[in-house]
């Protein structure tokens, strides 16, 4: 605590060696606060600015994905509506085709059984003209 002469450069002070030292490190301390203050704000103000982007960004990533799902619901429902007006078109069709069939094999059916009648009926009259004695008629 003896009174010591210091130059501080532009100024001769006398004062206690200790008591200088021990007012050196004080502001040094006082100045390493503020400045780890400064930094620990700045650290929490940018960890909120972020927090708060990666929230409008998850909010946004949320928004895209629920319109994907609907965009895709909107697909598909477009495709089995194609889908099932396709099978109701192939099915009308292939009714169609099979009303025509049936009415072309009952033609036919009728046709051969008119063919068959006539034959029979011509057989019919030939034993009865053999059988009567009469010659044979021959077809107009």
């Amino acid at each position: 605590m003896a009174p010591t002469t210091l130059s501080l450069g532009f100024a001769v002070v006398q004062a206690p060696l200790g008591l200088v030292m021990l007012s050196l490190v004080a502001v040094l301390s006082a100045l390493f606060l503020v400045f780890v203050l400064y930094l620990q704000t700045t650290v929490l103000l940018d960890a909120r600015r972020h927090a708060r982007e990666l929230q409008i960004n998850r909010e946004l990533a949320d928004k895209a994905e629920a319109s994907r799902f609907t965009e895709l619901r909107g697909f598909l429902d477009a495709e089995l509506k194609r889908l099932a007006n396709l099978d109701a078109e192939s099915r009308a069709t292939v009714l169609t085709s099979l009303e025509q069939l049936e009415r072309d094999l009952r033609t036919a059916i009728e046709e051969s059984g008119n063919t068959l009648s006539a034959y029979i009926g011509e057989l019919e009259d030939r034993l009865e003209q053999k059988s009567s004695g009469q010659p044979p008629r021959t077809p107009a």
